[in-house]
C-alpha cells in the first residue's frame, strides 16, 4: 500500500503543478474561494438529481422552503415562517419578502406552487415525488403566502421540504422548459460558468435574502485524484476541498497548515440486491447473503475503520443497536444452510455494479464483498461504471446487485418512502413491494406521538433487515479540508456545503 500511495501522491503533485500553471494564466479574484473536488455534478435540475456530486453543487445555487441546520433543526430558507393546522392536514408558509432569484426577480407564491406542481407531475420524474403525494391542492392567497392542503395528516412533510430535491425554481423557467439547462435559484451563489468535469465558477448572489456573503465567489476545480487535491492544498493552490476518500482524509491532520472537518453523516453504505432477478427473488438467498457479510470487516478494509456499522435507520432518535438486527454477526454456517435450503448449495454467479468515485470506497467495498460472498459459493463479478452511467442503470434497477452510498434524512419516512412504499417513485431501484413495510410507513406518516413513531419505525427496521432486499453496511463521515485562513464553514450531518455561504478569507 505504501508504494501505491507514493505513486498516487507523485501523480497528485504533477496535477497540482498543472493547476498552478492555469492559475498563473488566469488569476482568480483574490476574494474568491479556490475550491477542489473529485467528482463533478452530473446535471443541473434540482428536482431530478440523486448523485451527491450534483447535490453538493446545487445546494449552493438553489433553495427549498426550509432547510436543516447543523443540529438537524428546521430553519427558514425561502420561507420565513410556517404553521400546521390543528388537524395536521394543512400547512401554511409565509415567504421571506426579500427572497429573490439570481436574476433579481422576487420569489413569489406562484413560483412555489409551480415548483411543487412540477415535482408532483409524473412526467418530471422528480427524485422526491413520493414525499409529496399527500398534497391535494396548493393555494396562493397573496404574493407571499402558500397554503398546502393535504389529503391526510403528514407529519414528515416539513422535513421532506427541506431537501434540495424540493427546491423552489422560477415559474417562468418551468414554462420555458429551461430547468436543468440553466441554473437559476435563490441561493447564495450564482453559477456563472460550468465546464463539466473541469471547473465551475460561481459568484456571490448579492441579493441573497440569507445575508451578506463575505467572499466574491467560488472557483471550483474538478481533480479526479484526491491525492492531487491534497497536494494542491499543501502548496496553497486550493483553499478548501471536499474529500471523499477516508484514506486521504486521514492524511490531512498530518499537515500543520491544514484543518480537517470530520462530521458523522446520515448517508449509508449498502449492498443492494435486486429481488426481481433470480436467485435474489428467493428470500433465503437474500438472507444468506446478509448472513455471509462481515460488515465490520467491510468498514475496516474499505473505509479504514472510518465509521460504524448501521441498520437502515441512521437518524438521531431512531437508531438502534445494530448488533441486535438479523444476521448482523457474520454466520457462514447459517448462510450456507440458507443457500442449500434455497437450492443453491453450489452457489451462483452474479454481477455487482459500482460507480467510479462515488463513493470513493466503492471498488474496495465491492472487492471485500466479493471475497466474503465467495465463502458461500457466490461468484460476484464486479462492474465499475462512470457515475452518470451508474446512476442511469441504478434508476432503472438494471443490476443484479449494486454497491451504493445513499443519502440520509432526518425522518425515517422521508428517507425511505420513495423506496419501500407501493407509491414510492424509486420502486424501480428496489424492485421490492412488501405489505408490512408499506403499512408501517403509512402508520409512521400519520402518527404524531414521537414515542409511538419510534416504535413503528423500529418494527419497520427489524422487518426490513429480516426480508433483506438490501444489506446495510455502515455510515461514515463527511470530510472537508481547508487552509487556516478559511473560517466560518459549518459542516452538517447531511454533508452539505451550504455552509460555504458563511465562509470568510483572512
Amino acid at each position: 500500500m505504501g508504494r501505491h500511495l507514493s505513486t498516487k501522491l507523485l501523480s497528485g503533485l504533477a496535477l497540482a503543478v498543472a493547476i498552478g500553471a492555469t492559475a498563473i494564466a488566469s488569476p482568480a479574484s483574490a476574494a474568491s474561494l479556490k475550491m477542489a473536488w473529485k467528482q463533478d455534478a452530473t446535471g443541473l435540475d434540482p428536482h431530478k438529481q440523486t448523485a451527491f456530486s450534483s447535490i453538493r453543487l446545487l445546494e449552493l445555487i438553489y433553495e427549498p422552503l426550509v432547510r436543516f441546520d447543523k443540529d438537524l433543526q428546521i430553519v427558514p430558507a425561502v420561507a420565513a415562517s410556517w404553521e400546521f393546522a390543528a388537524d395536521a392536514k394543512q400547512i401554511t408558509f409565509k415567504l421571506n419578502p426579500n427572497a429573490k432569484f439570481q436574476d433579481g426577480k422576487p420569489v413569489t407564491a406562484a413560483d412555489v406552487k409551480a415548483s411543487f406542481e412540477r415535482l408532483l407531475d409524473e412526467k418530471t420524474a422528480a427524485a422526491a415525488r413520493a414525499n409529496f403525494l399527500s398534497i391535494a391542492s396548493i393555494e396562493t392567497p397573496d404574493q407571499t403566502t402558500v397554503v398546502f392542503k393535504l389529503s391526510q395528516p403528514d407529519v414528515p412533510l416539513l422535513t421532506a421540504m427541506a431537501s434540495i430535491n424540493a427546491s423552489i425554481v422560477p415559474a417562468a423557467e418551468i414554462a420555458a422548459g429551461t430547468i436543468g439547462t440553466k441554473a437559476l435559484g435563490s441561493g447564495p451563489f450564482k453559477l456563472d460558468k460550468w465546464e463539466p468535469n473541469s471547473k465551475e465558477t460561481l459568484s456571490a448572489n448579492k441579493d441573497w435574502a440569507g445575508g451578506k456573503i463575505a467572499i466574491d465567489g467560488i472557483d471550483i476545480s474538478v481533480l479526479p485524484d484526491e491525492t492531487a487535491i491534497l497536494a494542491a492544498l499543501r502548496t496553497k493552490q486550493v483553499d478548501f476541498a471536499l474529500i471523499n476518500d477516508p484514506l486521504v482524509a486521514t492524511l490531512v491532520p498530518k499537515e500543520a497548515s491544514l484543518v480537517l472537518n470530520r462530521t458523522p453523516v446520515l448517508a449509508y453504505h449498502v449492498l443492494q440486491m435486486n429481488p426481481s432477478r433470480k436467485p435474489m427473488d428467493n428470500l433465503a438467498v437474500r438472507q444468506a447473503i446478509s448472513c455471509a457479510i462481515d460488515r465490520k470487516d467491510v468498514l475496516d478494509t474499505a473505509s479504514v475503520g472510518e465509521g460504524k456499522v448501521t441498520g437502515p435507520l441512521t437518524m438521531p432518535g431512531y437508531t438502534s443497536d445494530a448488533s441486535a438486527l438479523f444476521c448482523y454477526k457474520q454466520d457462514i454456517a447459517k448462510a450456507k444452510k440458507l443457500m442449500a435450503d434455497a437450492g443453491f448449495a453450489n452457489g451462483f454467479t452474479a454481477t455487482v455494479i459500482a460507480a467510479n468515485g462515488e463513493p470513493a470506497t466503492a471498488a474496495a467495498e465491492a472487492q471485500v464483498l466479493q471475497s466474503q460472498l465467495a465463502e458461500i459459493g457466490v461468484k460476484l463479478n464486479i462492474k465499475m461504471m462512470e457515475l452518470n452511467v451508474y446512476v442511469d442503470a441504478w434508476l432503472k434497477g438494471d443490476f443484479d446487485m449494486a454497491v451504493a452510498l445513499n443519502g440520509g434524512r432526518a425522518d425515517p419516512y422521508s428517507m425511505y418512502n420513495r423506496y419501500w412504499t407501493k407509491t414510492g417513485n424509486l420502486q424501480k431501484v428496489t424492485n421490492y413491494i412488501d405489505d408490512t413495510l408499506d403499512s408501517l410507513m403509512q402508520k409512521g406518516r400519520v402518527e404524531t406521538d414521537p414515542a409511538k413513531r419510534k416504535v413503528i419505525f423500529a418494527d419497520f427496521e427489524k422487518h426490513l433487515v429480516e426480508v433483506a432486499p438490501w444489506a446495510w453496511l455502515y455510515t461514515s463521515y463527511s470530510y472537508t479540508a481547508q487552509q487556516k485562513n478559511v473560517s466560518g464553514f459549518v459542516p452538517t450531518p447531511e454533508g452539505s456545503l451550504f455552509g460555504l455561504s458563511k465562509v470568510t478569507l483572512q
